[in-house]
């Protein structure tokens, strides 16, 4: 039985290559800022982590935006892949 590949799985030039992950971070930068606008990562009023947890929590961010990214995202980075392909 045939299977088919998503585009993100396939074995592209290492021009292509690089252009995807491109569009992967960037869409990881848009995911991550979308999730920090939504107070994803701002400290809790009561029983909070203090300092540290302020310190870190655009760490947290950054990395559930990357699992997000990495687990198919919202479309983005296929977008801008071929946004950056063409020019």
């Amino acid at each position: 039985m045939n299977s088919i590949l998503p585009v993100s799985n396939m074995i592209l030039p290492s021009g292509d290559a690089a252009l995807r992950q491109a569009a992967r971070d960037l869409e990881t930068t848009f995911l991550s800022e979308m999730l920090k606008s939504a107070g994803l990562g701002k400290s809790r009023e009561s029983m909070g982590g203090g300092a540290g947890e302020d310190q870190f929590a655009s760490f947290l961010v950054r990395a559930q935006a990357e699992q997000m990214t990495k687990a198919g995202g919202i479309g983005l980075a296929e977008m801008f892949f071929l946004a950056l392909k063409e020019t």
